[in-house]
């Protein structure tokens, strides 16, 4: 991983680090035909091609997506109808969002439009959670383990942890906690200028996404803890802390980041970051309308839910 995320990004084609002073200018909120406050617009030719696809990122998703891959078509082996084709879509689709969240141009130019470091957030904390989980990754995962025995251990340990971690308080406070406290103005700064902070931030919007879609998505190994009609206000308070957050972006009258404050479009960025946030509500409400319309539903045409691995001695299989 390249140090001094600010001024240096992996060059694939030279196999270095390189200065990220070769990047073109940005001074402004890029917009497909001006750009605000008067400054110079980003072009589109060198946004897209300012990709960032560290080696460590590369084969680490590779590798996820192999051992999926392999574990899902072992268990679609034994019983079909519990890994349906979707849920292999829905966890590589997560992982390809995770790729495009920290290798593509929204990592590049993060650190110099609050847009678009918004826009990344927003991916990691609603994107790809959500179709991580829809993967029902933990069964696949587990067949990376040869050894019968130890696939028994590690199974019986994750539905002890899943078990405690996997409850909708938990997952609200987390989820909080990480969006509001990273976006507090030291926090925020702190992670621009330190690597490892940066990663941190990172590694924490994705956890608290995986432990606050949990309850919703609900794949193995999940027990309800809530009723049903739960998710309903879990999902629509936490609309609420979003556009709270979202408001003091967009109504603010200063900038509220000074590394974003040096473009003479730095207000209007923040305001577009804003927007975009409020955006973001629009993944917890169709999940909570979703929820509804299956509950109000007539039992007869309620859709089935898809079935949940247990671990039994030989391994993770379907009961």
């Amino acid at each position: 991983m390249c140090a001094r995320r600010r001024w240096r990004r992996w060059s694939p084609s030279s196999g270095r680090c390189i200065p990220r002073a070769s990047l073109p200018p940005v001074t402004s909120v890029p917009l497909p035909s001006t750009s605000l406050g008067g400054g110079p617009a980003l072009d589109a030719g060198a946004a897209l091609s300012a990709w960032n696809p560290e080696p460590v990122l590369v084969l680490a998703l590779a590798v996820t997506a192999t051992v999926y891959v392999r574990g899902w078509l072992r268990l679609r082996a034994r019983d079909a109808e519990r890994l349906p084709p979707w849920r292999l879509a829905a966890f590589l689709g997560g992982l390809a969002t995770l790729f495009v969240a920290l290798a593509s141009p929204l990592d590049t130019f993060a650190d110099r439009l609050l847009a678009v470091h918004m826009a990344q957030h927003i991916v990691l904390l609603v994107v790809t959670p959500p179709l991580l989980l829809l993967g029902a990754p933990i069964g696949p995962l587990l067949q990376a383990v040869t050894s019968k025995r130890v696939r028994r251990a590690v199974g019986t340990t994750l539905v002890r942890l899943v078990d405690r971690l996997g409850h909708p308080v938990v997952g609200f406070v987390t989820m909080s906690g990480a969006v509001w406290g990273w976006h507090v103005p030291a926090a925020f700064e702190l992670a621009l200028r330190s690597e490892a902070w940066h990663v941190t931030e990172h590694a924490s919007f994705l956890g608290a996404g995986l432990l606050f879609w949990w309850p919703i998505v609900q794949p193995w190994p999940s027990r309800a803890r809530w009723p049903r009609w739960a998710m309903i206000p879990y999902l629509l308070l936490s609309d609420v802390q979003n556009t709270a957050l979202a408001a003091i972006l967009t109504f603010s009258d200063r900038v509220l980041y000074p590394t974003y404050a040096r473009g003479p479009g730095a207000l209007d960025d923040q305001i577009l970051a804003g927007v975009l946030m409020w955006v973001m509500g629009l993944a917890y409400l169709v999940p909570a309308g979703i929820i509804a319309m299956r509950l109000l539903a007539p039992r007869s045409r309620r859709p089935d839910v898809p079935g949940s691995f247990a671990v039994h001695g030989s391994g993770v299989a379907t009961p």
